[in-house]
């Protein structure tokens, strides 16, 4: 009796594992492809609703996901596409589900993709690119900066400089923002005359964005772009119009708050989709004295006119104000305060209300209107066109008169410059200062001013896109912008004076001028540039292999209308200066088996020099002798993929001759033009998927940037007046200020339906201090490296949770520590007269911080 019943026992064992075993191995296969191009979409989600189950896309678009039930949804999803959830019966072990077509959405990815020159697969185009979707973007932005969503990207170093909002920094391969190409929905947004981007202009970008692709090196981008490190096109979610909303509230140390609020109507009936959204941030800062407030809105009508016509208008802006650090310090310093890391002299009290002094206040609101029409003309032709606006208004104070020691802290030392008004604590003593003004005969000896920086821009860009044949492709179009830049300084504060009289009045005031709040002073400028250039790129694609050839060429034409100083030749308004640059790049890649992929490309372009290397004296005597830069850069790739682990590793080299770049140095700033510099390095990334519900990826760069050689340097005054020529000795010098070798290790983890926790680790190494050209003017500073500073590391933890609060509402947490460990590390740093950590001028890198937020969608 004993026996038979373990037998039945064990009969009930084996069948229960037999069906157990025979629905864990249900499989079903099938291909995901776009609904109109029935090209593959790789990369894309398949979830199995309900469970940790699932699958992504390969190269050629197919899955293979298992499900333990005679029935199961599977959601299908794609960046700029339309969620697709189909229920399958499962009657035997395998089952063909065939094509399943996912429709763009109502303005959808493949129409920016025009513009924005977006690389679904780097199996299909030889340059390396990393992506970072929505759901990454919500998950880890807490109360980070837009830029910091890129920290673990190869070659990629980013820092808060001076700790202020929005006032971080992002330097790719070695190269700033003004050699790399940013774009928004395809529009270039680097800055006319400097090519800089100034972060807190976008601080809201993290709100709206739903999708960032970073393009290292020369990019797929078919503009006529200076983008020597590479690309930044972040696409906002005016593509993805679903109809719901959300509301968000969220909490972060040192008084951070943000509220935002969205709503959308999706693609109605008649056609139309309307996106609207709202946010508000402020807290105290990191930092001390840097508290701010910034806005965020966006909005976005779209229209699907019939099947060839789409209309989407989109604007966006952020105004903000912050309080900011203007200088940097010595490590002694920063060690000798309470503060530490957080050390900050450059601010005071006025009537109880916090105010930063020179370079140590800022206000700005950019915004960006753009109309965009997206033509089918065809099967294999499109016409895409954007026409766009940007009046930008705003600027930072400054410290003008005759006593400005009262409220400066000297840009050379950090420290306070001998005479200056301190109080006890060691702040800006601004009652002082106002009581001695308010005392003296000749009016206010100490002031503020407002150093405006406004400006109009529009512009027009259109791209056609033609596809010839199946494996033929041509892209050609036009960029065309007008700008015109006020520079300008406005008396803001008389501090307690009656009046204020410059020391040199401008042209148009008399010469005992009395001057009020609102008055010009110290200079008024107006810089003029035209730009109109074409570009075209051929691709040609082949099952095993593809290849692009890209060119452009570009008329620029600079002109400088002087307001405010004297006539030269009778004319206070230059002739307009002619530069013609011109590009041209290609690459090639080949799929040797389904899985491995090798490319290369190269490229050479010639850029002209900024606006400020033509008119270096702030007047209209231009630099005929300005040169061209001139870039060369070649890559080299690998790539494996599979449907769970993906690996990337590339090599690059580039080579630059003739670069311009403007240095401050205390008050007075350099103007060096003919600096030569080689970078070159190695790049690997890695993504494994294990599981559908872990993702584990890695990253390593190692760099070699080096100053190829010694040049010569003009030295000019804050009123553009030159001080002096001179010799800087900089050759071997390595590139300061962005770590040569990165890694990042981070793992994504989705405990169980809906709690997904993440950890990232980021290593920085090998950073030297960035050169100050007037401590390199001696001989014996030949062939003496920069300050190299120390390696660090950081971890960050992320825990996300959705779920259902109720029916049709659905809530997520969001919780973020970054820097668990609070890690003490120098993040910039400006190179000393001795070339050592003691002469150096640093900012350190925030300590640990935190967010946490709550959001309703509906």
């Amino acid at each position: 009796m004993k026996n038979h019943l373990k037998h039945l026992l064990l009969f009930a064992m084996l069948t229960v594992c037999s069906v157990a075993t025979a629905v864990a191995q249900a499989t079903l296969k099938g291909k995901v492809v776009d609904a109109e191009t029935k090209e593959p979409l790789i990369g894309a989600t398949v979830a199995v609703s309900g469970t940790s189950l699932g699958s992504i896309t390969d190269i050629d678009g197919n899955f293979t996901v298992e499900i333990r039930a005679k029935k199961a949804v599977l959601v299908f999803s794609y960046v700029g596409y339309s969620e697709l959830r189909r229920e399958v019966n499962v009657s035997g072990s395998k089952a063909d589900l065939g094509e399943i077509a996912l429709t763009p959405d109502a303005v959808g990815l493949e129409e920016v993709s025009v513009i924005a020159s977006i690389i679904k697969s780097d199996r299909q185009t030889p340059i390396p690119i990393s992506n970072v979707k929505l759901a990454q973007i919500e998950e880890k932005v807490g109360n980070l900066e837009f830029p910091e969503l890129l920290k673990s990207t190869p070659s990629v170093y980013v820092t808060r400089e001076s700790g202020g909002y929005g006032d971080s920094r992002i330097n790719m391969r070695g190269f700033d923002s003004s050699n790399l190409g940013i774009l928004i929905n395809g529009v270039p947004i680097n800055g006319m005359e400097n090519g800089k981007v100034y972060w807190s202009n976008w601080s809201g970008l993290s709100d709206v964005s739903q999708f960032i692709q970073v393009q290292r090196g020369l990019g797929a981008s078919a503009l006529g772009l200076s983008s020597v490190g590479g690309t930044m096109n972040m696409v906002t979610k005016s593509t993805e119009a679903k109809r719901g909303g959300s509301a968000y509230f969220g909490i972060g140390n040192d008084g951070y708050r943000k509220y935002s609020v969205s709503l959308s109507t999706g693609l109605m009936d008649n056609g139309w989709a309307v996106t609207l959204m709202g946010a508000l941030n402020t807290g105290d800062g990191y930092v001390k004295g840097t508290n701010y407030e910034g806005w965020t809105y966006f909005g976005n009508i779209s229209k699907v006119i019939n099947e060839h016509h789409k209309l989407s208008l989109t604007a966006f802006g952020a105004p903000q104000w912050h309080n900011q650090r203007g200088t940097m310090h010595y490590i002694e310093d920063y060690k000798n305060s309470p503060d530490g890391g957080r050390f900050n002299n450059g601010y005071g009290y006025i009537n109880g209300v916090l105010t930063g002094s020179g370079y140590g206040y800022n206000f700005y609101h950019k915004p960006q209107i753009s109309l965009n029409h997206y033509w089918t003309i065809n099967e294999q032709s499109s016409l895409s066109t954007s026409l766009y606006a940007s009046i930008a208004t705003g600027g930072g104070r400054r410290v003008r008169g005759n006593h400005t020691e009262w409220l400066t802290i000297d840009y050379n030392t950090g420290r306070p410059k001998d005479g200056a008004m301190m109080t006890t604590d060691g702040l800006i003593d601004f009652h002082s200062a106002m009581e001695a003004n308010a005392a003296s005969e000749n009016g206010s000896e100490v002031i503020f001013t407002n150093a405006i920086n406004d400006h109009k821009w529009y512009g027009l860009l259109s791209s056609y896109k033609n596809r010839f044949t199946e494996n033929f492709t041509l892209t050609g179009g036009f960029d065309g912008r007008y700008y015109r830049g006020y520079h300008a300084e406005k008396i803001d504060d008389l501090l307690g004076g009656a009046y204020y009289t410059p020391k040199k009045p401008l042209d148009f005031q008399t010469s005992n001028a009395i001057l009020k709040e609102g008055d010009y002073v110290q200079y008024y400028s107006v810089g003029e540039i035209v730009w109109a250039g074409l570009f075209a790129q051929a691709e040609y694609t082949k099952e095993k292999w593809s290849a692009f050839l890209s060119a452009s060429l570009t008329e620029e034409a600079y002109r400088y209308h002087d307001r405010g100083g004297a006539p030269i030749d009778g004319k206070k308004i230059s002739d307009f200066y002619h530069f013609l640059p011109w590009s041209v790049k290609g690459g090639f890649n080949y799929k040797f088996t389904k899985n491995h992929n090798v490319f290369v490309n190269a490229g050479y372009f010639t850029r002209a020099p900024f606006f400020n290397a033509v008119f270096p004296n702030n007047n209209i005597v231009a630099n005929d002798n300005a040169p061209y830069e001139k870039i060369m850069t070649f890559e080299l790739g690998y790539g494996f993929s599979t449907h769970n682990f993906n690996l990337a590793l590339n090599g690059y080299y580039t080579r630059w001759n003739d670069k311009t770049t403007r240095r401050q140095i205390g008050e007075e700033y350099a103007n060096i033009t003919g600096l030569d510099a080689l970078h070159m390095g190695v790049e690997l990334e890695a993504t494994y998927k294990p599981v559908e519900s872990l993702e584990l990826k890695g990253m390593f760069s190692y760099g070699d940037w080096k100053w190829a050689d010694d040049v010569n340097f003009t030295l000019y005054d804050d009123m553009g007046a030159p001080i002096g020529t001179y010799n800087a000795y900089v050759k071997d010098v390595h590139v300061g200020n962005s770590a040569q070798m990165t890694g990042a290790l981070s793992a994504s983890w989705e405990m169980f339906k809906g709690l997904k926790l993440s950890v990232d680790y980021n290593y920085a190494g090998k950073n030297y201090a960035d050169f100050d050209p007037s401590n390199r003017t001696d001989k014996s500073d030949a062939g003496v490296d920069a300050w190299k500073l120390p390696d660090f590391y950081t971890i960050d933890l992320g825990m996300s949770y959705r779920f259902d609060l109720c029916k049709g509402l659905k809530a997520v947490v969001y919780s973020n520590v970054y820097n668990l460990t609070n890690t003490r590390y120098i993040a910039d740093a400006k190179d000393g007269a001795n070339h050592d950590w003691r002469s150096a001028l640093v900012y350190y890198g925030f300590g640990t911080t935190w967010s946490t937020g709550f959001k309703i969608m509906f």
